[in-house]
């Protein structure tokens, strides 16, 4: 899969990128990653990519010109399997499920927005999607884009060293991955629970599913265990 992002911090990506799970996956070839400078398409001296708000208003706007040009000529035929994705904190929450929706394109192009937000054109007549990762406010979308892309990378074949890392975990079904412990069994007092120990599989499968059940309804209630 590529992953296309389109930024006025090109630099950004230096870091998110050049280490973990999205690292080895470009490395060896399960994903793509393109980063594009926004201001490549501007036209005027001193690369403006910004503008006041109609109607007055703090802060200042991303322009839509130089957003449309740039998606048309990273993709001047565009297809059903390339999306285009606005960071935006006014989007649709992101989701381990859209993650999972996102497999089904073959290129994404993230647009990561930055002052007080994007000119709503880009919204209504170029993304295919508007999300927000958290109901809070970011700089950029920056940020926003590389926990996306990484949710979306891990899922890739190849991506993660053990398949089933990717499914045997938080929100794949609803809920809460189990806890978890490891060596040594006993420390500080504090004892790691007796079925994890005994090596009968049917019985700590059990047991870690009615364990993941009552996290989530200790730490997210708001989700639905299937139980």
């Amino acid at each position: 899969m590529k992953f296309h992002l389109l930024t006025i911090f090109p630099e950004f990506f230096e870091g998110p990128f050049k280490h973990g799970v999205v690292a080895r996956g470009a490395q060896f070839g399960a994903l793509e990653l393109i980063v594009h400078d926004l201001r490549k398409w501007t036209h005027d001296l001193h690369r403006t990519v910004d503008d006041r708000p109609f109607g007055g208003g703090e802060g200042m706007l991303l322009k839509p010109q130089p957003i449309f040009e740039a998606v048309e000529a990273i993709w001047p035929e565009k297809t059903a399997r390339q999306k285009v994705i606005l960071l935006s904190a006014q989007g649709r929450r992101f989701t381990q499920q859209v993650a999972r929706e996102y497999l089904d394109a073959e290129e994404l192009l993230f647009i990561c927005g930055r002052y007080e937000g994007v000119d709503e054109r880009v919204a209504e007549h170029l993304a295919d999607d508007e999300i927000s990762i958290g109901d809070y406010v970011l700089s950029g979308g920056e940020l926003a884009a590389a926990v996306v892309i990484d949710s979306v990378a891990r899922l890739l074949p190849g991506v993660l060293g053990n398949a089933d890392s990717a499914v045997n975990e938080s929100f794949e079904d609803g809920i809460l991955d189990c806890p978890q412990w490891t060596r040594p069994a006993e420390f500080r007092d504090w004892k790691v629970p007796e079925v994890l120990l005994g090596g009968n599989h049917a019985e700590i499968r059990k047991w870690r599913r009615q364990a993941a059940i009552e996290k989530t309804a200790r730490l997210r209630p708001d989700l639905s265990p299937q139980k």
